[in-house]
């Protein structure tokens, strides 16, 4: 509930300015519109082709699980994947997992997925040297070839 009143107080933060510098009511009106109707394709604010949209906690473990949007237009752009997966897990020595979209609709709000934001994942990386597993599996909308796609 903490987290979703945060979220609704900076995106009245963020859209104020946006009404209160227009000169005029028409400048006023397209402001709004642009932010009701975001522009799907434009880059990330990352400029990377990827932003984390969320940090989710595995139950009360402190594990983190980063929810991460990909640019639609590069999301079969591997490198993409692998830059985020490098700088999201730098220094995690024990556990680091990250999931990928590229419709922010289908990220969750918390770790467990609904079928539908499984349906939806791009890839999904895991690093867990407990149980000594490092893998990257991918959608096979954006790897063919992988014989390891998710369901």
């Amino acid at each position: 509930m903490k987290k979703n009143l945060a979220y609704v107080l900076l995106l009245l933060a963020l859209s104020i300015p946006l009404t209160v510098f227009a000169d005029t009511e028409e400048e006023v009106s397209d402001a709004v519109e642009t932010e009701v109707q975001p522009d799907e394709t434009s880059e990330l604010e990352s400029g990377n082709g990827w932003k984390t949209v969320l940090i989710a906690e595995l139950g009360k473990s402190g594990k983190k699980v980063h929810m991460v949007l990909v640019e639609q237009r590069r999301h079969t752009d591997k490198t993409v994947y692998s830059n985020a997966i490098s700088r999201l897990c730098q220094g995690e020595d024990e556990f680091c997992r990250v999931r990928f979209w590229s419709d922010a609709r289908y990220i969750p709000e918390r770790a467990a997925l609904t079928a539908a934001q499984n349906k939806q994942l791009k890839a999904d990386y895991l690093f867990n040297k407990t149980a000594g597993i490092r893998e990257l599996r991918w959608s096979c909308g954006v790897d063919p070839n992988s014989q390891n796609c998710l369901p």
